[in-house]
C-alpha cells in the first residue's frame, strides 16, 4: 500500500512539473493576437503586435517604432559594450544587474568555460534581457577565440578548432584559407550566441617592437588588404543575414605605428608617429579592405596622431578622424565604437585619456560623443549619458543617430525575432574536419629560415633532446633522450624576448610582452652553449621579431611558427610535410637597424637578417 501511494504521488509531482513547464514555456512563447497577425514575440509584453516586433515589416520602421518607445535610460544603455566579470561564477549576477538596471544589452562571452556552459549562459541571459520592458535582446562579443595561446590558457575547456595568428595566416598569404577560417569560426560561434566579432585587425606591423604585431597580418598593406576581405566574408558573408557574426574591424586608422614600439594601451606608449610620412599607407587596408568588404563595425585605437589633426587627442576623442575622415570622407555609416576603457581605469588597464586627461569622466564621455562614436568599449557608466542629455549638453537627436546604427545590426541579425541557438549547433565542436582544416592551417604558416646542409628533414631513429616542447610527441619519430650530451642533434623551441615590467599596476602590463628584442647575454650564452654541444634545430614562436644573429649562425636550421602545436612541429622536422610559409615581416639583423627604421614605414631595417617574403623549401 505505501509503495503504491509513494507511486502514485511521483506520477502526480511529475505531471504537475511537466505542466509547470508547458505554461513556462507558452508564456516564453510568441504571443498571437489574431490569424493575420500570427506568432511573435511580445516583447514589450502590450499583447499587441508593435511594428518593431514584426519581422515582416522593413528594418527602419521597425526600428522608428522601438525608437519612439525607449527612454533615455535604454538608449544610453544600448551604446556600452560592457565587461560582465573576470570570473565565470560571477557573471550572471553582474550581467543581471548590467541588462536589467543599466539597461546594457552588450556583453562579452567569457572564455575559460566548456561550450555547454557558455551555451546556457546565453540562454539565461537572453531570458533576462527578454524580460526587461522593451525585451530588447543581448549583442554577445568576443575577442579571437581560435588561436593556441587562447585554448592553451582554457585548459581543459578547449573545445574551438585551432589555427595559427593573424601573422601565421599572412605567412600562408592565401584569402581562401583565411576565408575557410572565418566560416568556420563563425559556426563555431554561432553555437554559443556570439553575433559579434572584435576582430580582424588592419593594422600594419611596420614596426618590429610593437607587441601586436603577432595579431596583425604583416607589414605590407597590399597583403593585409586582400586578407582582411577574405577574414570578413567569412564572418559576414556576402550579405550580413541571421547566420552571421558581424566584425568590428580595427584599430581605424591603424595602430601599428607606435613610438618606440610602446604600446598605446598605457601613457608610454600614448604617441602613434609618422616620420616616414605614411599615414595614408596605414589606412590601405581599411579604405581597400574592410569598407568594401562591408565591415559592420569599426573599432578605434587608443593614440594620439601625432602631426596628422589640428587637435592632439587620442582616436577615441578625435572629431576630425571619427567625422571628418571616417564618416564624411570615406563614407562608413556602420557602428563605431571606442577601444576599451576610455573613461575610466579599470583592473586591467588605466583610463586612456591621451590628450584630455584632466577632463572629468562625464566630460571625456561629451568628448566621445562629439567626436562621432556610436559605441564606448568596456564601459558601463551610462547614468552620464542620461546627464549630460537631461542637462542639456548632449542633444537626444544625437543620442538617436548612434542607437539607430546600433539597432540595425541587431534586427539584421535576427536577434529580435530568435536570440537563442538551437542545441544541436554544439555538435559544431565534435566536427573533427573543421578540427584539421585549422591544424592544416598550421602546418601552411610555418616557414623555413634555414637549413645548413639540408638537415632536415630528419630521418626516424636519430637521439634527439627536447627544449621548451612536450618531448612525448617527438617519441614516434626518435628517442628523446634527457642530457644533450648523448643527443645527435638538440631541437629547442624559444618566443621573441621582451622587457618585463616591475612591480605592474595593472593586469595588462603583465601580459604585454614589448620592449627589447634582443636576448639577455645570461639566456643568450644558455642557448649557445646549449646549441655548439650538438647540431641544433631552432624553432623560433614569432609574436615580433627578435634579433638574434648569433643564435641563428649557431642553428644548424630555422624555424618560424605562429603558435602551432607541438606534434605538427614535429611532423615538419620529420618530413611528414614540407613547409611553405613565406615571412610576413622583417627579421632585423641588429637593435641599432631596428632603432634607425621609421615606426610608420615598411620593409626599412637596414640589412635584415632575413628580409620580407623569404621562405625555404625542403630539396
Amino acid at each position: 500500500m505505501t509503495n503504491t501511494y509513494v507511486a502514485h504521488k511521483n506520477r502526480m509531482i511529475r505531471s504537475l512539473t511537466v505542466l509547470v513547464c508547458l505554461i513556462f514555456w507558452i508564456g516564453c512563447q510568441p504571443a498571437s493576437e489574431n490569424k493575420e497577425q500570427g506568432f511573435y514575440r511580445d516583447l514589450n509584453k502590450n499583447g499587441k503586435l508593435d511594428i518593431y516586433e514584426d519581422r515582416t515589416q522593413t528594418i527602419d520602421d521597425r526600428i522608428e517604432d522601438l525608437l519612439a518607445q525607449m527612454k533615455i535610460e535604454e538608449k544610453a544603455g544600448l551604446l556600452f559594450n560592457a565587461i560582465s566579470g573576470m570570473e565565470f561564477g560571477e557573471r550572471i549576477e553582474r550581467a543581471d544587474s548590467l541588462i536589467s538596471q543599466v539597461m546594457i544589452n552588450h556583453l562579452d562571452m567569457p572564455g575559460l568555460a566548456t561550450a555547454r556552459q557558455l551555451y546556457d549562459l546565453n540562454d539565461t541571459l537572453q531570458r533576462i534581457a527578454e524580460s526587461t520592458r522593451l525585451g530588447i535582446p543581448i549583442t554577445f562579443y568576443s575577442d579571437p577565440r581560435q588561436g593556441l595561446r587562447y585554448n592553451e590558457a582554457a585548459g581543459k575547456n578547449r573545445f574551438h578548432s585551432r589555427w595559427p595568428s593573424e601573422l601565421g595566416f599572412a605567412a600562408i598569404g592565401s584569402p581562401d584559407v583565411v576565408k575557410e577560417f572565418g566560416d568556420i569560426s563563425r559556426q563555431e560561434y554561432l553555437a554559443l550566441g556570439i553575433r559579434l566579432a572584435l576582430h580582424p585587425m588592419a593594422d600594419l606591423a611596420t614596426e618590429p617592437r610593437w607587441f601586436r604585431s603577432y595579431t596583425t597580418f604583416g607589414e605590407d598593406a597590399d597583403l593585409s588588404t586582400k586578407l582582411l576581405k577574405a577574414y570578413i566574408e567569412g564572418f559576414q558573408g556576402k550579405e550580413i543575414n541571421e547566420n552571421s557574426v558581424l566584425t568590428m574591424t580595427k584599430h581605424f586608422p591603424g595602430g601599428g605605428p607606435q613610438k618606440d614600439g610602446m604600446d598605446a594601451h598605457f601613457p608610454s606608449g600614448k604617441e602613434q608617429v609618422y616620420p616616414g610620412g605614411m599615414f595614408n599607407y596605414h589606412l590601405k587596408p581599411f579604405v581597400e579592405g574592410a569598407l568594401p568588404a562591408g565591415t559592420a563595425q569599426m573599432m578605434l585605437y587608443y593614440g594620439v596622431p601625432v602631426g596628422i589633426t589640428e587637435e592632439q587627442v587620442a582616436f577615441g576623442y578625435n572629431k576630425e578622424i571619427v567625422t571628418d575622415l571616417l564618416r564624411d570622407s570615406l563614407g562608413f555609416k556602420g557602428v563605431v565604437c571606442t577601444d576599451w576603457a576610455l573613461v575610466f581605469d579599470n583592473p586591467a588597464k588605466p583610463a586612456s585619456a591621451w590628450g584630455v586627461e584632466t577632463l572629468s569622466p562625464k566630460e571625456r564621455v561629451k568628448k566621445i560623443i562629439d567626436a562621432g562614436v556610436d559605441m564606448f568599449g568596456g564601459e558601463s557608466c551610462a547614468e552620464l549619458v542620461v546627464e549630460l542629455v537631461k542637462e542639456g549638453s548632449v542633444p537626444e537627436s544625437r543620442i538617436d543617430q548612434s542607437v539607430s546604427r546600433i539597432l540595425r545590426d541587431k534586427f539584421v541579425l535576427g536577434l529580435f525575432d530568435n536570440p537563442y541557438p538551437a542545441e544541436e549547433g554544439l555538435a559544431v565542436f565534435d566536427n573533427m574536419d573543421f578540427k584539421e582544416k585549422g591544424r592544416e592551417a598550421q602546418r601552411k604558416s610555418l616557414i623555413l629560415l634555414k637549413n645548413k646542409e639540408n638537415t632536415l628533414p630528419l630521418s626516424k631513429g636519430h637521439k634527439v633532446y627536447v627544449k621548451g616542447m612536450d618531448s612525448k610527441v617527438f617519441e614516434t619519430y626518435a628517442e628523446v633522450v634527457k642530457d644533450p650530451k648523448e643527443a645527435d642533434f638538440n631541437i629547442i623551441k624559444f618566443g621573441t624576448p621582451y622587457t618585463p615590467v616591475e612591480a605592474p599596476k595593472f593586469f595588462l602590463e603583465r601580459t604585454f610582452q614589448q620592449g627589447r628584442l634582443d636576448f639577455p647575454e645570461d639566456e643568450k650564452q644558455e642557448l649557445l652553449t646549449l646549441m655548439s654541444s650538438k647540431p641544433t634545430i631552432s624553432i623560433f614562436t614569432m609574436l615580433r621579431p627578435a634579433v638574434f644573429p648569433e643564435i641563428n649562425a649557431a642553428s644548424q636550421a630555422l624555424i618560424v611558427d605562429f603558435e602551432c602545436e607541438d606534434d605538427i612541429l614535429a611532423e615538419l622536422v620529420f618530413g611528414k610535410f614540407s613547409p611553405t610559409g613565406k615571412l610576413p615581416i622583417e627579421i632585423p639583423s641588429s637593435i641599432m637597424a631596428v632603432e634607425e627604421q621609421k615606426e610608420d614605414v615598411p620593409k626599412d631595417s637596414k640589412n635584415p637578417l632575413y628580409p620580407f617574403g623569404y621562405g625555404l623549401h625542403f630539396e
